[in-house]
């Protein structure tokens, strides 16, 4: 696909990410959904009233009524339009940073659009054939009150509030000035915990700290944990599908480790479970001592769910799936990430015993992360031609579902494009920080080498 790539479509706003884009992207939707009614929400960033105005007029020049449900939670978003049988443009980057905003495009099932959905509505983008309603036959906009209270009720109805609340536990939130700050604090008190937060105020620049929960920028969440002797601290992204953990000495939990405990709590003998080619080997150790089977796609939320539905379909059970970035699937609760359910699901198991013992059995990993930016096509393509050079040459396992994963036994490095910005992302695993960091620099060197002779 030339538009939408892992997770709908993002660039910098309003250079990129046009309100004009945005508006050809809504007619191509409307066109090719063909429905009377469309929803329209966003996360806080500052363009994205901008943007989701030019979504509403998109659609509604297509003879499409529009819902705006404003700031809301992805997930919330798309519990509305499984609720309401509408389809959804959502207004979000998710984790990039401030400036970057995009469109994600979930179904009237509130399940993100699979590939073959995507490029229908790309199909008609790409070809300009948009629906054209008559001045008299245009669609009618209506703002729409009570979706994130009516989210976090049903979050309410699917949580195991009586175990969560009997332990009294105090949660250190950062819900990182993003749409999560309008339904988690709110959500976690209802569960009957005492919620503590940092960076809790809706503000599109993102002062407090940038949008993706990595340890880099929650280091005011591991403070606030400390110095209020919370039970646990949870991290979101700018539109709240994922959730990222500090256990209760202020320490970072890797989001693999998370997983990797999560998923030793709801797989049995014969599941199956689905991540991405950049999975830990947490995970793969954990369906390996149970008995499941582990699914392998490219990375994004659109490759997993298209998988996951297709595993389903064939009488596969898939209770838990998602990657080690805190974006987690519990598909029978609903198939979304959702940032919010995925920590009370974690809470059940912080009530039993405290973070840093529920994830002990999943340490002992080192994780090390390179970005590469590039500015060309001529520079990325010659970055992905080293690194194929140098996965041929090297003495491991190779995998290409997405990009170059190096296995060798002991540890892995994976090189690929990253599907939302103009960056090479370069992952390595390995049991010590000295082995992780050997196989990170010397793949970042040799793509580095590369750009610079390009």
């Amino acid at each position: 696909m030339q538009v939408f790539g892992s997770s709908g479509t993002r660039g910098v706003a309003n250079e990129e990410l046009t309100p004009e884009f945005v508006l050809r992207v809504a007619k191509a939707a409307g066109t090719a959904w063909g429905v009377d009614r469309v929803g329209i929400a966003r996360d806080t960033r500052y363009t994205g009233r901008m943007l989701a105005d030019a979504a509403a007029s998109g659609l509604a020049s297509t003879g499409t009524d529009v819902d705006r449900l404003g700031i809301v939670p992805t997930p919330g978003a798309q519990a509305y339009a499984e609720r309401e049988g509408v389809p959804i443009m959502v207004i979000t980057a998710s984790h990039n940073p401030p400036q970057y905003n995009g469109v994600k495009l979930v179904g009237a099932d509130g399940i993100e659009l699979a590939v073959s959905d995507l490029e229908d509505i790309e199909e008609v983008l790409l070809a300009e054939g948009f629906e054209v309603a008559a001045w008299d036959e245009t669609g009618r906009v209506r703002e729409v009150d009570g979706v994130k209270r009516t989210y976090v009720d049903e979050l309410l109805a699917a949580a195991d509030r009586e175990t969560i609340a009997d332990a009294e536990l105090t949660v250190a939130l950062d819900p990182g000035h993003g749409a999560g700050t309008l339904t988690s604090p709110e959500f976690f008190r209802e569960l009957g915990c005492r919620v503590v937060t940092v960076n809790s105020q809706p503000d599109g620049h993102f002062p407090g700290r940038d949008p993706e929960p990595v340890r880099d920028n929650l280091e005011d969440l591991g403070q606030l944990v400390r110095a209020t002797d919370a039970d646990i601290g949870i991290a979101h992204d700018g539109d709240a599908d994922r959730a990222i953990f500090f256990d209760e000495n202020g320490e970072y939990v890797s989001g693999d480790a998370a997983l990797a405990a999560l998923a030793a709590a709801e797989l049995e003998k014969g599941d199956t479970t689905v991540s991405a080619v950049n999975v830990s080997q947490r995970l793969v150790d954990v369906v390996g001592e149970v008995g499941a089977d582990l699914e392998l796609t490219p990375i994004g939320s659109t490759n997993i769910i298209t998988r996951i539905e297709e595993l389903e379909a064939n009488g596969e059970h898939v209770p838990i799936a998602g990657e080690g970035n805190g974006g987690i699937f519990f598909p029978s609760y609903r198939l979304t990430r959702d940032g919010a359910f995925t920590a009370a699901r974690f809470l059940e198991l912080v009530a039993e015993q405290p973070v840093s013992e529920v994830v002990a059995p999943y340490g002992g990993y080192a994780n090390v992360r390179h970005n590469i930016a590039y500015e060309s096509t001529a520079e990325r393509d010659a970055m992905l031609d080293a690194a194929a050079n140098h996965a041929h040459a090297a003495d491991a396992e190779l995998n290409t579902r997405d990009g170059y994963r190096l296995d060798y036994g002991d540890a892995w490095v994976l090189a690929r494009p990253s599907g939302t910005e103009p960056l090479v992302r370069i992952y390595a695993e390995a049991r010590n920080d000295d082995r992780a960091g050997e196989l990170a620099d010397e793949m970042y060197e040799t793509l580095a080498e590369a750009k610079a002779d390009a």
